[in-house]
């Protein structure tokens, strides 16, 4: 540590004898520092640790009105999460009193009538235990910084990758790529409305654009057909739920492990008569928000085998399905969601 870090440490003087705070004064100057306030009064030692800062207290112990371990304790109330030396004038010295004072924050001692030299080199070790502390401190905290933003950067590449995959396999009956989008957000939409917490919203919202992942295993000349499919075709297209499962299992991540239940389940059916025969709450949650969705997106827009319904069709298309496609709750949750945008509609 450079001499020019030490003479810029703030120094404060607690001392009920101004005799002795005149002779401290002289020793720090004599050791070149300058920047040094003092008191009298011990009872001002908080409110001046908090417009100082200090980066080393010299507290007397015995004075009227607040002895030094009434000080330390004073101290302790106030002071920040930091190494504050504390270096204790007095002449008493006793086994009692130091276990005291250092069991309440003092970090060293010097015996008065004290040695000029002895205390200008116990100041010096305990401002560099200080800085040495600050400095720590403050790698540390950069260090955090970089970590959080690595964690974050690696999140972002995490969604942008989840984004594209999604778009992929979307891409090849949507070459806008809106679809994935569009369920994405009625779906965080209804997660919100049915008061699901900010978190699981935002899995949900992220999630969401995966369920036709599966889609990846399934034939263009199956998925692009015109016209309505054969019944082994349509069993090959109802694969794609159990491919994008497939596709997105295993892995760690709370994201991953909710699209895949959505994968799995978005077209199951309230009554039973799904893919897999799951049956009301036996559905995953995220998967009976984003069947909503999904099939309300279907419905209104043109896809080569079929024209975009009519969006007032749609939606009562979604009421007639409640109790048996769909929870009854997520239809409700879903007439609100509507509500709420044409009101907003009517209001612009």
């Amino acid at each position: 540590m450079q001499p020019r870090t030490f003479k810029n440490a703030r120094i404060l003087i607690v001392d009920d004898e101004q005799t002795n705070v005149d002779v401290l004064r002289r020793v720090l100057e004599r050791g070149g520092f300058t920047r040094v306030e003092s008191t009298n009064d011990p009872r001002e030692t908080g409110p001046l640790y908090v417009r100082l800062r200090p980066d080393l207290i010299l507290l007397d112990m015995h004075m009227p009105h607040a002895d030094g371990l009434t000080v330390l304790n004073t101290l302790n109330e106030i002071i920040e999460a930091s190494y504050l030396p504390i270096l204790m004038l007095t002449g008493d010295l006793t086994p009692e009193v130091r276990r005291e004072a250092l069991s309440r924050g003092a970090k060293d001692f010097v015996n008065k009538p004290f040695n000029t030299d002895e205390v200008l080199l116990r100041i010096r070790t305990l401002l560099e235990t200080r800085f040495l502390y600050l400095e720590i401190q403050g790698q540390n905290q950069l260090l955090e910084a970089k970590v959080w933003e690595r964690t974050r950067e690696l999140e972002s590449a995490q969604v942008e990758i989840i984004d594209r995959l999604a778009r992929a396999a979307e891409f090849r009956d949507d070459n806008t790529g809106q679809h994935t989008e569009r369920v994405g957000q009625m779906a965080a939409l209804l997660a919100r409305q049915i008061g699901m917490p900010d978190s699981q919203v935002a899995l949900i919202r992220r999630a969401a654009p995966l369920h036709d992942v599966g889609k990846i295993g399934i034939p263009d000349s199956i998925l692009l057909k015109f016209g309505k499919l054969t019944a082994d075709e349509f069993a090959l297209v109802r694969t794609h739920t159990t491919i994008g499962a497939r596709i997105l299992s295993g892995s760690r991540f709370a994201l991953l492990k909710v699209a895949e239940e959505i994968a799995f389940s978005h077209h199951e059916r309230w009554d039973g008569n799904g893919y897999t025969g799951l049956v009301k709450d036996a559905i995953p949650l995220p998967g009976r928000i984003v069947a909503v969705a999904d099939v309300f997106d279907a419905l209104t827009q043109k896809r080569p085998y079929k024209a975009a319904w009519p969006v007032t069709e749609a939606i009562a298309e979604i009421d007639r399905q409640r109790g048996r496609q769909f929870d009854p709750d997520l239809v409700d949750a879903f007439l609100r969601v509507i509500e709420a945008q044409q009101s907003s509609m009517r209001a612009d």
